[in-house]
């Protein structure tokens, strides 16, 4: 059975980056584009991970992380936040918030690959 992750991501370059490199891997692999209902596409997709970019349309990758926590049904699921930038203090919040890993735009697909490997195997 393959694994399956949501990518919550506003760039069409990055969603289409990432959905090769995990489709290559076996993933499979959907996408969502803006912040206001993504909560609603998590809990409807089941993915085993969430990738989470930290900018999106209509709401912040940090609000959406912190109503993913605060539900049952999605408080321990993996997510890993992208964001283009990679400040210490979006780092401290993100990891406050409850992000299982953090990574800067841009990403090698080597770093990307290694980080859900990695949190699918916790």
């Amino acid at each position: 059975m393959s694994k399956s992750v949501l990518v919550i991501e506003d760039e069409p370059n990055i969603i289409e980056a990432i959905s090769f490199i995990l489709s290559r891997d076996g993933w499979r692999v959907a996408s969502h584009s803006n912040g206001v209902d993504a909560v609603e596409a998590v809990e409807h997709r089941k993915p085993d991970l969430v990738i989470l970019d930290v900018m999106l349309p209509g709401r912040s990758g940090y609000d959406i992380l912190r109503e993913l926590r605060a539900k049952e049904n999605t408080g321990k699921l993996p997510v890993l936040m992208l964001t283009a930038r990679g400040q210490t203090k979006d780092r401290a919040l993100a990891e406050e918030i409850g992000a299982s890993r953090f990574m800067s735009k841009p990403f090698s697909n080597a770093e990307v690959l290694e980080a859900v490997n990695a949190l699918i195997a916790l």
